[in-house]
């Protein structure tokens, strides 16, 4: 259940972050599935994920991250520390 309470709010945060109320992310969608998901949405994408979760990741690991499963698994990691 923990992982699709968190892609629900990620869906949130993709959809401010996006301006675009039509978005729909699942563990599977990529960067390249959404048009405007370029390196300053990844950015802000970030900033709104680390603030809405108080939690923070290192460029490195945001870096890494190939989809929304990889988003998170880091969520959930971040948390399990916290």
């Amino acid at each position: 259940m923990v992982n699709e309470e968190i892609i629900q709010q990620l869906n949130i945060i993709f959809r401010q972050v996006f301006d675009n109320n039509d978005i729909s992310v699942d563990e599977t969608t990529t960067a390249a599935d959404l048009e405007d998901w370029d390196s300053l949405n990844h950015l802000q994408l970030v900033v709104a994920i680390e603030k809405h979760y108080h939690i923070r990741f290192t460029a490195a690991q945001a870096q890494n991250w190939s989809n929304v499963g990889d988003i998170v698994a880091a969520i959930i990691q971040k948390q399990a520390v916290s």
